[in-house]
């Protein structure tokens, strides 16, 4: 059965709303659970036909908290279920008829570091050779296209470009998922792989910057040193992630006012 992520309301949650409040409000209560979401991305959701808040007589949005309560499940649905909207719109169809659903267990949380190579240890503490990892969290060709409600054309044009691929196995890890979820995204707004080649490329040169700076760690004989540079090419990640965005956030504005 469906259930919230919480038992109760939070404090500073829709739950304690009594009136109808604007996007930037309803985008404030959101950001606690999900730092990721944007403005446009509220409307996109609306423009799908998830939510559909009341409109002033001059066409402002007016959300009320079941309206926040209801863009948090589709949010939390996408993030631990790997839904495609036109799934969840039919799950939420069928709740609004006082239905019970079932879901899959929820994915482990992305880790932007989840696919750094660290080589595996035999029992001498030595390296041996490098795996991809245990396939039981992989999905399927048919399941990246239901998760991204892309087609096989788009799908095969997204590896083309390099920005997925699947794992020896054929298979597709949650990261994987992940990627081709914020690409078909950004697609809607017009972005084509061709113009996400940048993305990849900067990607690429921020992950060797990390390995340089832990390689001398992972080389090191001792497995507590070997485990403090994984922990530590973690933390980097975190903080080029964060720098990344800060730097477009910091262009847009110059650019834009």
């Amino acid at each position: 059965m469906l259930q919230s992520r919480s038992g109760g309301a939070r404090k500073g949650t829709a739950a304690e709303e009594t009136g109808p409040m604007s996007i930037g409000a309803v985008l404030n209560l959101l950001r606690d659970e999900f730092p990721e979401v944007t403005i446009s991305k509220i409307r996109f959701l609306e423009s799908e036909g998830l939510v559909e808040p009341q409109r002033t007589p001059s066409g402002y949005r007016k959300f009320s908290a079941a309206d926040v309560e209801r863009l948090s499940r589709v949010l939390r649905l996408q993030r631990d279920h790997y839904l495609p909207l036109r799934v969840i719109r039919e799950q939420l169809d069928a709740l609004d008829r006082g239905e019970e659903i079932r879901l899959p267990g929820p994915t482990r949380p992305f880790d932007p570091l989840d696919g750094f190579p660290v080589p595996n240890s035999g029992p001498d503490g030595e390296a041996t050779a490098g795996s991809d990892g245990p396939a039981t969290s992989r999905v399927g060709r048919a399941e990246l296209l239901a998760a991204t409600e892309a087609d096989e054309e788009q799908l095969r044009e997204w590896e083309s470009y390099g920005l997925i691929g699947p794992a020896r196995d054929g298979g597709y890890d949650a990261e994987t998922v992940t990627v081709a979820r914020i690409v078909a995204d950004l697609g809607r707004y017009g972005l084509e792989p061709r113009h996400l080649r940048v993305v990849k490329a900067a990607a690429e040169r921020e992950a060797g910057l990390v390995e340089q700076v832990v390689a001398p760690l992972r080389r090191h004989r001792n497995p507590q040193t070997r485990a403090h540079a994984e922990t530590t090419a973690r933390e980097l990640a975190t903080l080029a992630v964060r720098l990344h965005a800060a730097l477009v956030q910091s262009a847009l504005k110059t650019r834009l006012h």
